[in-house]
């Protein structure tokens, strides 16, 4: 009796084990990549605050709680206001803040009356703004319970800058805009390296020793020098979009080196095979031999690629931007809130000016975890 009973378990556990098995064998390219990288578990994570960025991409006005370029000499410098709950019989609150002006150091100095706190809500009504540039609408995500005593006051949860400006609600916008100019710039990087460098790898020969010479001299120029150069010659009267579309431009010229070298490569060792000799013996063209047959045969290690690219776009948009020679005010960007928090003063009296480092952190080192872990997933010799 007993032995039978061990059988019948031992025959559930083939019959899960060849189900298993069977899903494996039977699973396509992507199925097999997408558990390999769910296994990753530091990069399944840095996917998840990634996607939380570009939430805040999307949802920028809405996750703001004042106008990002609303100025007030009056309130320079507040610090931040912590959210209190269950106070005065409120669910959230935030205390009230007075300041005055200290004719010695000729700057504001805040105190906070937590015995005047004022309510705040979800979805509170606030500054007017178009999701997405087509629905207009007023609501943000945290406001003032009762805006129309006074239209004008925000919640400051960063505290603001010397112009009063609030330091939260212009993270959110400078993630929006530091995070598009990666991932365009990516995108056009993608099409120059996935163009030049199956050329090169397809034909060989003197193409691809002239497009080889041409990588070699991009590559041996310094990006640094060279992206300032060129950022020093905008026009003084170009608008924001006129330089922001410019800088995306010229960060994507000089980054698709990398991604052309890799996919020169893989075409070199693809190009002999048989399934790209039939592919041509039937008569294809040449473009359909390298763009469908030959690059989805590796299109897991461009998007491998592409991910680790877009932490160096945005280093370089921060770096030209706090240097000046980027985005300038008033535009919004990481780099541009930066460059508020560039001498000593900030460091020993206003720290909450480098929360905005703390963003460009975690979105840097979440982008290179998520990096690794789809090229990780994407290796075909790791087990499943």
């Amino acid at each position: 009796m007993v032995s039978k009973i061990m059988n019948f378990f031992n025959l559930g556990n083939k019959d899960i084990s060849n189900k298993v098995d069977d899903s494996i064998e039977l699973a396509t390219q992507r199925q097999l990549i997408w558990r390999r990288f769910k296994r990753h578990r530091l990069g399944f994570t840095a996917s998840i605050v990634v996607v939380l960025f570009y939430f805040v991409v999307l949802f920028a006005d809405f996750l703001s709680t004042a106008p990002p370029v609303d100025y007030a000499a009056k309130r320079g410098y507040m610090p931040p206001q912590g959210i209190h709950f269950f106070q005065d019989g409120n669910f959230m609150s935030v205390c009230d803040v007075s300041g005055e002006r200290n004719m010695e150091t000729y700057l504001m100095e805040f105190e906070a009356d937590c015995d005047n706190s004022q309510p705040i809500s979800f979805f509170a009504k606030g500054y007017e703004y178009k999701l997405w540039g087509i629905i207009k609408t007023d609501r943000h995500i945290l406001g003032m319970t009762d805006s129309t005593q006074d239209p004008n006051a925000w919640i400051h949860l960063f505290g603001t800058d010397k112009q009063g400006r609030d330091v939260f609600s212009r993270t959110m916008h400078a993630t929006r805009v530091s995070l598009t100019i990666g991932l365009v710039g990516v995108a056009l990087s993608i099409v120059f390296g996935i163009f030049l460098g199956a050329i090169s790898g397809y034909y060989g020969g003197l193409i691809d020793s002239l497009i080889q010479r041409f990588i070699e001299i991009i590559r041996s120029v310094p990006t640094i020098p060279l992206y300032m150069g060129l950022s020093s010659a905008f026009p003084d009267d170009w608008t924001i979009n006129q330089v922001y579309f410019m800088i995306t431009v010229i960060i994507s010229l000089f980054a698709w080196t990398d991604l052309a070298r890799v996919i020169r490569g893989r075409f070199l060792a693809l190009k002999d095979e048989d399934f790209v000799t039939a592919a041509r013996l039937n008569g294809a063209k040449t473009m359909r031999i390298i763009f469908i047959h030959m690059l989805p045969s590796f299109y897991s290690h461009i998007i491998a690629q592409a991910s680790l690219s877009l932490p160096l776009m945005i280093v370089t948009e921060t770096s030209l931007s706090f240097l000046g020679l980027g985005l300038r005010p008033p535009a919004v960007s990481y780099g541009v809130l930066l460059k508020d928090a560039q001498n000593v003063q900030s460091v020993a009296n206003m720290p909450w000016l480098f929360i905005p480092a703390i963003a460009v952190i975690l979105v840097i080192l979440a982008l290179n975890f998520m990096g690794d872990g789809i090229r990780d997933a994407a290796d075909p010799y790791q087990e499943v």
